[in-house]
């Protein structure tokens, strides 16, 4: 009886287990169907400067963007999610982020995606290699996207079929200009796939490309994910290569340079200096790492050094950040 008693049990527990999977499997496709959706739609406004009406014809505009951006987030969140199920550490697979496409708003369709450690992560190595999976899958996706798009850059008549005033003397004037900044990767592009005399896109309407708008973007996040701060991705890694007394002396410089960049562009929009130095969303993005994500990393209960290739890898990710990284990324002004 008692055996049977168990077997009943096991029944009902493994019935729970799989009902929850079912659930959570629902809710994975449905972030990603959802996201995907406000991705095109994002995409199409970007591509045609027009805030719909969303007919087919429209939302067609939008699938190399959302199917571009979809690959970028989904390389990096999946690099994270096989790196910890190389390591058996229970992973949830990618919760995709939507954010919803208002013509009014820079955003993208997204914020990207995440996904959850169930499992306590005992070494550094796991650590390291969960953490360096995502940039490094991720950033390899946005090479893919940008050169592709370097290198099927549309002739003058693209551009000119949205803004037919395009060389007018008067074209941009009393609008908002939206510029993307630089970084060194993305001029490193430039000047070995754009050949003097070929058209390329000024920065103010690279948007409008959504290869390029896409790998721009997908370099921007990757900074992100890897200043050396707190749980980011670059947190983890250097955490795992330097040791937590001098992970947190490189969190908090890093926290500075922000807060600096970030002051600098705050200083730049009330004052309209035309520096083109600094970002106020720096700033915010500072702010949200010290009060919200913290600067410091949580103790991994292992003493053990780095392997020298992981290492290799680490500083490898360091030079992803330098070359990504834009101090301006955003520059809006008023024609």
């Amino acid at each position: 009886m008692p055996e049977f008693s168990n077997e009943i049990f096991e029944n009902e527990q493994s019935a729970a287990v799989e009902k929850k999977d079912k659930k959570n499997y629902l809710l994975h496709a449905g972030l990603f169907i959802v996201t995907f959706i406000t991705t095109t739609i994002s995409g199409a406004q970007w591509i045609s400067n027009q805030p719909g009406p969303y007919e087919y014809h429209f939302l067609l505009k939008g699938l190399p963007y959302s199917i571009s951006i979809m690959f970028i987030i989904s390389c990096h969140e999946f690099g994270h999610y096989f790196a910890a199920v190389y390591h058996k550490v229970k992973a949830t697979l990618p919760f995709y982020i939507p954010f919803p496409p208002l013509a009014e708003f820079i955003n993208f369709g997204t914020m990207g995606a995440v996904i959850k450690t169930k499992s306590p992560i005992y070494t550094k190595k796991a650590m390291f290699d969960i953490g360096i999976a995502g940039p490094l899958s991720g950033f390899v996706a946005c090479i893919i996207v940008l050169i592709y798009g370097f290198t099927h850059v549309p002739s003058i008549n693209y551009l000119l079929a949205i803004h037919p005033d395009f060389f007018s003397p008067d074209y941009g004037k009393n609008a908002i200009d939206l510029t993307f900044g630089n970084s060194i990767l993305f001029s490193f592009f430039k000047l070995i796939f754009v050949h003097p005399g070929q058209f390329f896109p000024p920065m103010s309407e690279v948007y409008h490309y959504p290869y390029l708008c896409v790998g721009w973007f997908g370099l921007f996040v990757t900074a992100m994910n890897m200043i050396p701060v707190g749980q980011l991705d670059g947190g983890h890694i250097s955490y795992t290569m330097f040791g937590g007394e001098n992970h947190y002396k490189i969190a908090v410089v890093s926290f500075a340079i922000l807060m600096v960049l970030g002051l600098l562009g705050l200083v730049e929009t009330a004052f309209n200096l035309n520096t083109s130095f600094g970002w106020i969303g720096w700033l915010f993005w500072a702010l949200l790492l010290f009060f919200v994500i913290k600067l410091k990393h949580p103790v991994v209960p292992d003493e053990s050094e780095l392997d020298g290739k992981r290492k290799f890898l680490g500083y490898l990710s360091f030079i992803i950040l330098i070359i990504s990284f834009s101090p301006t990324p955003f520059m809006v002004s008023i024609g």
